[in-house]
């Protein structure tokens, strides 16, 4: 047993500080980054957040809207192998959307046959499991990068910098980081493991530029300055779940309560989703994910004008004129309080 007593940072936990900026506008921010990725060597240009591939924030209609802003999806794994042909063959912006797989044999199965028919079609890859601190995992990925080597490649997921490091190595081009930040993500609950999203970005990020890589911050941003600090602390990109869900075009099953219409939010290890897609929760094991009801908030349209905005706002209070250096120019205070809500939250 180990103890370790150096303070973990979370979202929460920090303010940015501002400091002396010659921007006069928003207006004046490029959001966009261009990125040559180590392994693959493919060439990434776009605004450096992707919807989460859950089945109610990955879906084709959410590629569709986030790619009008230069956004991009990781897909859910759910669809059938017609379906991912047909999408990815009409894709202008190879980078608005990634392949999503697990590491089963049908997800292998399933995708080697989805590149046999459209072997141009996808550029872009997410390998997602939710422990990424295995061994099969690993030399999971280095089978992709060894069988596909020009598809860009991103896995995970982790929390230290160890593993991003060794992903890395193994042939990801992108390091996914977060375990239990997630709005309906249960493992800290149930397993009581985890790690503080800021001080995971921060550790992670800095391993992985050692050698070359990127890292995707992945889950706990519940609001636009959330997404700045996770850019702030070092994340090339960062994946929303919950703030892209409830919309329109993030999909799932609609339900009338009181003259209102609510859309289903459930984690991808959620009894939800294994009953949808598993026949149920396997005796092996636990659900780690649970399912909310969110009132419909509508074509996801009005979200991404407000996280853009706040990201943009962000970086004129440091003075970063591009995106890519807001890590350069942040500062973090440590604060006990982040709101005044004494007429409610907001």
């Amino acid at each position: 047993m180990h103890i370790e007593n150096e303070v973990k940072l979370d979202f929460k936990d920090v303010l940015i500080r501002p400091k002396r900026s010659t921007l006069s506008s928003r207006s004046n921010v490029d959001l966009t980054r261009p990125f040559t990725l180590r392994n693959s060597r493919v060439e990434y240009s776009g605004i450096p957040i992707i919807a989460a591939n859950m089945d109610t924030t990955g879906t084709f209609k959410m590629a569709e809207a986030l790619e009008k802003h230069g956004l991009s999806v990781a897909l859910h794994k759910h669809y059938q192998p017609e379906e991912y042909i047909s999408f990815f063959n009409g894709l202008k912006r190879k980078s608005a959307a990634f392949y999503s797989m697990g590491i089963t044999a049908a997800d292998m199965e399933k995708f080697s046959f989805v590149m046999e028919k459209a072997p141009d079609a996808i550029q872009y890859l997410c390998i997602d499991v939710a422990n990424g601190y295995t061994e099969i995992f690993v030399d999971f990925v280095s089978k992709i990068r060894e069988k596909f080597p020009h598809i860009a490649i991103m896995a995970g997921n982790v929390v230290t910098g160890d593993m991003t490091e060794e992903l890395i190595l193994a042939g990801a081009d992108i390091v996914k980081v977060g375990i239990g930040p997630g709005s309906v993500c249960t493992t800290r609950k149930m397993t009581g493991v985890g790690y503080p999203q800021l001080s995971a970005i921060i550790e992670c990020a800095d391993a992985a530029h050692g050698l070359g890589g990127l890292i995707c911050a992945d889950g706990g941003c519940t609001t636009p300055g959330d997404i700045a600090k996770a850019f702030g602390g070092g994340a090339d990109f960062v994946m929303l779940g919950g703030m892209l869900a409830g919309h329109t075009e993030s999909g799932g099953e609609t339900i009338e309560k009181d003259g209102k219409i609510y859309r289903a939010f459930y984690g991808m290890s959620s009894k939800s989703a294994m009953d949808k897609y598993s026949g149920g929760v396997a005796k092996y094991r636990a659900a780690e994910g649970k399912t909310v009801l969110l009132e419909d908030r509508g074509p996801v349209e009005h979200a991404v004008q407000d996280i853009l905005g706040g990201v943009r706002s962000a970086c004129t209070y440091v003075g970063a004129r591009r995106l890519k250096e807001l890590t350069k120019r942040t500062t973090f205070v440590r604060v006990t309080q982040q709101l005044n809500e004494v007429f409610g939250k907001s």
